[in-house]
């Protein structure tokens, strides 16, 4: 799918999710989260080119591939504590949002410490 079509069935799907949470919210809700999950598995699809990208960049200079993995895991967590995030918003727990997105940073962190500490050794070298 391309970008049109993705932006036209969420507007749709958020109309049709306006219209259900003047009576029924939780069905407001259902269909937020069910487009949600179209949305992110249309993204999944799309993964393949950015690790297709990721391989050819690294095929250029001599990269780890240990850091291109990194970069993914980031991406992909990143992604998720948005995707969560956003629905908890949505369903009206502001509170659980923010913790989500707070662990996704930590987590993020916790992932970039070995490249950190791989530069800064890449540094140390440079300068002695």
């Amino acid at each position: 799918m391309n970008m049109v079509q993705i932006g036209v069935i969420g507007v749709v799907g958020t109309l049709l999710a306006i219209q259900f949470k003047s009576g029924k919210s939780e069905y407001g809700i259902y269909i937020s989260v069910v487009l949600s999950l179209f949305i992110f598995f249309c993204i999944i699809s799309r993964l393949n080119i950015i690790v297709d990208m990721m391989r050819t960049i690294s095929s250029y200079i001599s990269m780890d591939t240990a850091y291109i993995g990194t970069l993914i895991k980031m991406l992909g967590i990143t992604y998720v504590a948005e995707f969560s995030s956003g629905i908890c918003k949505d369903a009206g727990y502001q509170t659980i949002a923010v913790q989500i997105e707070i662990f996704g940073k930590l987590a993020v962190l916790v992932l970039s410490m070995p490249v950190l500490m791989a530069l800064l050794e890449t540094i140390k070298e440079f300068l002695s």
